[in-house]
């Protein structure tokens, strides 16, 4: 299973955007991985749909941002999700 429509670098904003809402699964997905501890090429492989062999530098950009995005979710982005709506 691939994850939805992703850039290369997920956006770096300092609050929640509409691409991690898009995205949420993805991220619980590599979090689990790397607390799996399963290389980033396999995890790159199957969440992305891209091969490191054919594409190493592009591989390793979106594991490594997706990874920072996500691991920035569970340290400050979860924030946003418990604040209450605006009015």
């Amino acid at each position: 299973m691939n994850c939805p429509a992703f850039q290369d670098e997920p956006p770096d904003r300092q609050h929640l955007t509409s691409y991690d809402e898009r995205h949420f699964i993805t991220y619980l997905r590599l979090l689990d991985a790397a607390e799996e501890g399963a290389s980033w090429q396999e995890v790159v492989q199957v969440i992305f749909g891209i091969d490191p062999k054919r594409e190493p530098k592009r591989a390793r950009r979106v594991h490594d941002s997706h990874l920072a995005r996500a691991q920035w979710m569970t340290h400050t982005g979860y924030a946003y999700l418990l604040r209450p709506p605006l009015q």
